[in-house]
């Protein structure tokens, strides 16, 4: 159990900051549906669709490969050094690169007449690339609060310049037409202000992180460098892959919307992508567990013990993401007032799907461990490469017909799918005692009650009903855990005496 309390302990600090600062970006959600157009809400979607992709190429998977090979008692002394140097030298050699081509890159991802946001976005990738294994470090040496003061007071910064440029500097024009502000300011610049604020936050997130990004020798190790490039390639192509999954089906909804004109298209865009955002809570999650469990599972790896405690962190996990499903697709009604932009409504039907999809990923990352801990991360890739291929083959296959609900579905098949195969595979190349019958039926548990408020509030569409009955069925849902899972939880300090004695 400690192994798991500090687990619990890592997650909660590195979740304050991630977690916080995706809330806040999800708090943007109605003030950017609000203030932007349903086409430049699309438009900016497709902005932070190719980010994500440029990230993992820039980055190589060197986080993980630092994680593993920090580890070795010969390589402590040279991994940080020779991983910076590298990184520092690839950042600068893309980032020219996607200036330099940046009309043609705007093009392809739709934003033909912007390609300056190609170039306000290779800074960005280039300032978190060269952040990473500052960041990195912070997670090894266990610095929770310094990584959580750079992440949230970042995201602050970002939020302020937003609003400065879209609420304050209209007021004040409107007031005063010959202001001073207009040599800084555009109205119809919205979405490179957006970025510019993201440019902003990733430089002030460097330069507080300056003493960790420049505490390494010119040295660079070259035989040490391949050979975690051998381990880190698979790596990148299963990032390169899982970008697929997650962001480029916007790519492609762009392109393939069944609608007559671009800026339609961009709102067809624009619809999923503040749908997609009410799924946040278990990506959250997911994000914030990530960050405490790649060190943690590393390092319990040395304990004989390991096998059970990483089965007793999936059972935890899953409890977790199925409330979390309830608490939001049963609520959705309130949810959806995040989207300011009643029009956008319409595409509240792929939230349960892409809820799901995202619990199916969750898992996925818990199994993952197996492939890294015993030297296979070409499995990763291969693992993502499938979903990947589903993710590509669904979208194009219906998106022309279907829009984006046919998204929705191949983020569902293309993680359910991952997941099964990671398990299987892993399961015969590192065995881990899981629950597995009993964590399966708690999601199909969740996915029961999920129909029958549905069906009830189909039939009988009373707010007052809804609500009721989405309450009646989580706090029955979470009893009904707390029963089953009575000697885990009891274990749990204080809260779990409460547990013990009353449930």
């Amino acid at each position: 159990m400690s192994g798991i309390k500090k687990l619990a302990g890592q997650t909660l600090w590195y979740g304050v900051s991630s977690i916080f600062a995706r809330f806040l970006n999800y708090l943007l959600t109605p003030y950017l549906t609000y203030k932007l157009s349903g086409s430049g809400f699309g438009e900016m979607s497709l902005v932070y669709a190719a980010i994500p992709f440029l990230n993992t190429l820039f980055l190589f998977g060197v986080e993980t490969a630092y994680f593993r090979y920090i580890q070795k008692d010969d390589y402590k002394n040279d991994i940080y050094s020779t991983l910076s140097i590298s990184l520092i030298t690839s950042t600068f050699t893309l980032c020219a690169m996607l200036m330099i081509f940046n009309v043609s890159f705007a093009h392809l991802i739709s934003i033909q007449d912007h390609p300056e946001y190609v170039t306000i976005s290779a800074l960005i990738i280039a300032f978190d690339a060269l952040s990473a294994l500052p960041f990195a470090k912070l997670r090894h040496e266990g610095r929770p609060v310094k990584f959580a003061f750079v992440r949230v007071s970042g995201i602050i910064i970002n939020i302020a310049i937003i609003y400065f440029f879209l609420s304050v500097c209209p007021r004040i024009l409107e007031k005063n037409e010959n202001s001073p502000l207009l040599l800084l300011y555009h109205k119809d610049f919205g979405v490179g202000y957006i970025l510019l604020a993201n440019a902003v936050q990733s430089f002030y997130q460097l330069i507080i992180l300056r003493k960790e990004l420049f505490d390494f020798d010119w040295k660079f190790n070259f035989p040490m460098w391949k050979e975690v490039m051998v381990y880190a390639l698979p790596l990148a192509i299963a990032g390169f892959a899982g970008m697929i999954n997650e962001t480029f089906d916007r790519i492609m909804l762009g392109w393939w919307a069944p609608v007559q004109s671009i800026q339609a298209a961009r709102f067809e865009v624009g619809t999923y992508s503040a749908c997609y955002k009410l799924s946040i809570l278990i990506t959250l999650f997911i994000q914030a567990f990530r960050m405490g469990a790649e060190p943690f599972f590393f390092k319990q790896s040395l304990s004989e013990d390991a096998p059970k405690t990483y089965a007793r962190v999936m059972k935890f996990f899953v409890i977790t993401i199925t409330l979390m499903f309830l608490v939001v697709a049963l609520y959705l009604d309130i949810w959806k007032n995040f989207i300011q932009n009643e029009a956008m409504w319409k595409g509240l039907t792929v939230v349960p799907i892409l809820l799901f999809a995202n619990m199916f990923l969750g898992i996925y990352y818990n199994l993952s461990i197996w492939y890294k801990l015993s030297q296979k991360t070409s499995a990763g890739a291969w693992i993502t490469l499938i979903g990947a291929i589903i993710t590509l083959v669904i979208n194009a296959a219906f998106i022309p017909r279907f829009s984006y609900l046919a998204c929705a579905w191949a983020t569902f098949f293309c993680y359910g799918s991952m997941m099964v195969v990671s398990y299987v595979w892993g399961q015969k190349r590192y065995p881990i005692p899981y629950a597995t019958k009993k964590l399966c039926s708690y999601m199909v548990i969740v996915y029961v009650l999920y129909l029958i408020h549905h069906t009830v509030t189909g039939l009988w569409p009373r707010e007052w009903l809804s609500l009721s009955l989405a309450t009646i069925l989580t706090l029955g849902y979470l009893v009904f855990i707390l029963r089953i899972e009575r000697k885990e939880f009891s274990k749990l300090p204080y809260v779990g005496k409460l547990i013990y004695r009353f449930i």
